[in-house]
């Protein structure tokens, strides 16, 4: 009975996290980015860091209670399903000419590498420490090099998206501020609670860290599907398919690199000093 209610514990509140994300989080974060007059590439950076605040919350809960190992493969398994749902959403919307262009080719291989470097980490058993940090760091700021330069390269500006410039209202701006705050907050709450739900799963029942991580990557990538596919059915709408695409591998590309580099960072730091 105890582990039945643990059990629906886990689920209500990662269902909470990820309910929260998609439908405060997320949608606040666009309105934002669209007030402010942001490109295709820089919505699909927003929406990559909106979208990553579940696995953040996720791995620093699991660090937090010593569970290192379940935050090793929860972030896998999150950017392994991640890069699926972005593939199946390019395929959903017929865009698979996507592929034909090198900044997209780019953006894709470095994915694949945020998927390749933590199995290596897996399989050879490589403990992660604070040199380990230092290296994720130096990595997420080559990558993000790699991409922009890729962008400029291989992306013209009309390409990329022609925004209408207009007076932005600030008040909005603003308002949407006050509301992501107060989203952070209500998921950092819901955050702890899973944090002790999760630990009474491991250590009172024996649960495997690698069957909670999993689950969790599992759980906190539907925001990200959500995102791939809204993002490509909207500029579709406006005959621009080039920046849905450049705005959902860009998503992509954000959440992978701060789920493997920043976000498993901050886990291993918590692990490390307080854990």
């Amino acid at each position: 009975m105890v582990l039945l209610t643990e059990a629906v514990k886990f689920i209500v509140y990662s269902l909470a996290i990820v309910l929260i994300s998609k439908y405060i989080l997320v949608t606040t974060i666009r309105k934002l980015a669209e007030n402010l007059n942001l490109r295709a590439k820089a919505v699909g950076d927003v929406a990559g860091y909106a979208t990553s605040v579940p696995e953040l919350l996720t791995v620093s809960a699991s660090s937090i209670n010593g569970l290192i190992g379940a935050s090793i493969y929860n972030i896998l398994s999150s950017n392994i399903i991640n890069f699926f749902q972005y593939i199946s959403s390019i395929i959903i919307n017929k865009n698979q000419k996507a592929f034909r262009n090198q900044a997209v080719r780019v953006d894709i291989f470095l994915v694949l590498l945020t998927i390749l470097l933590p199995f290596i980490f897996i399989v050879a058993n490589i403990e992660m420490d604070i040199f380990t940090v230092v290296i994720f760091v130096i990595l997420y700021i080559a990558f993000k090099y790699i991409n922009n330069n890729a962008h400029k390269l291989y992306l013209s500006t009309n390409q990329e998206e022609v925004v209408e410039r207009k007076h932005h209202a600030w008040y909005k701006s603003i308002k949407y501020i006050i509301l992501l705050i107060a989203t952070g907050v209500l998921l950092f709450v819901v955050g702890n609670l899973l944090g002790t739900t999760l630990e009474n799963l491991c250590y009172s029942f024996g649960v495997p860290e690698i069957v909670i991580g999993i689950l969790l990557g599992i759980i906190t990538s539907i925001p990200e599907l959500i995102t791939f596919i809204e993002s490509q059915k909207h500029h579709k709408k406006e005959n621009d398919e080039i920046s849905g695409i450049v705005e959902a591998t860009n998503n992509l590309f954000t959440s992978n690199i701060l789920n493997l580099f920043i976000i498993q960072s901050i886990g291993v730091l918590i692990y490390v000093l307080i854990a």
